[in-house]
């Protein structure tokens, strides 16, 4: 591991804008019982800085436990909680610079960015510290242990922005109906999903989730930036907004596509690849060939090496 990524990491611990469970914690009575944080049903206390829990939590990496609240005098003011604020979640957020946007441009909601690289997060952590943003704060977890940090109804929208289309494995793709089942656990009724993605894959995948499950589809493009009259639906925020992959595809040629849909359903989520209605290896075709820092992607570089060969799962 370079210096630099020790650095940052040590750094991390000083940020009591992001918080660092323990994986062993949550895991230790298996995958599929997870245990609940203490944070979960409490983030408006975390937010103002005062206790949220009975047990201690503990940082990954720290040698003992912290203190139920963590020091925030710099970033707010008075020792009562705020009233309570929307929460607005932004899963796989990276170094965190589409939520720093977004909660720089509205104050009245909090953000929490959530994603399990440490590195990337200190960027965002430390922004925010730094410019002593009251309503910003990161998760480091994993998203598939999402359910056990927030409670039914504590979130308002949730922004999956240029995930990984998981072209070989449904039930990894953000949008998939095991992610929706769990966005549903926590997501207050009428609660927002927006997708923002370079992959046309990705998208229309998603609209058929939309579409076989009956959800309602509140804005759909499939060329953000090219519509030259924009729908009323979409958000000036969703355009003004880039981040720095996002500017990188651009750069590339790719269309940008937009997608949010409202995720009240009753009864289990299905798949439209089960039930047919999803062309994984139309879709699959049509997606282009992506150069990162000058390389070609993970998935070109797998295409290139097995042009022709069936894949064993879509």
């Amino acid at each position: 591991m370079g210096h630099d990524k020790l650095r940052k990491f040590a750094e991390n611990e000083t940020f009591s804008c992001l918080l660092q469970p323990s994986a062993q914690e949550l895991l230790a009575d298996g995958y599929f019982h997870l245990r609940d944080h203490a944070v979960k049903g409490h983030w408006d206390a975390f937010f103002a800085g005062l206790p949220f829990g009975s047990s201690p939590r503990k940082t990954s990496g720290c040698a003992g436990p912290l203190p139920l609240t963590m020091p925030r005098v710099a970033r707010f003011s008075g020792g009562t909680a705020e009233t309570a604020k929307p929460i607005v979640l932004e899963l796989g957020c990276g170094k965190g610079e589409y939520t720093i946007a977004l909660a720089e441009r509205h104050p009245e909601q909090n953000y929490i960015g959530v994603d399990i690289k440490g590195a990337r997060l200190w960027k965002g952590a430390k922004y925010a510290t730094e410019h002593a943003l009251p309503n910003v704060a990161f998760l480091r977890t994993r998203v598939e242990f999402i359910t056990a940090f927030f409670a039914p109804g504590e979130v308002s929208e949730i922004w999956l922005t240029f995930s990984d289309p998981q072209f070989r494995s449904e039930n990894s793709r953000l949008s998939s109906p095991l992610f929706l089942e769990r966005y549903r656990s926590f997501l207050r009724p009428g609660g927002i999903v927006h997708l923002k993605t370079d992959s046309r894959f990705l998208h229309e995948y998603t609209r058929a989730v939309c579409e076989l499950n009956g959800l309602r589809i509140l804005a759909c493009t499939t060329d953000l930036y090219g519509t030259a009259s924009i729908s009323p639906a979409i958000r000036p925020i969703v355009r003004e907004v880039k981040t720095f992959y996002e500017q990188l595809f651009l750069e590339q040629g790719y269309p940008i596509t937009y997608l949010s849909f409202v995720i009240d359903h009753e009864g289990p989520f299905r798949s439209p690849v089960e039930a047919g209605t999803f062309d994984a290896d139309y879709w699959r075709s049509v997606e282009g060939p992506r150069l990162l820092f000058g390389h070609d992607s993970a998935e070109t570089r797998r295409q290139k090496l097995h042009a022709g060969q069936p894949e064993a799962q879509l």
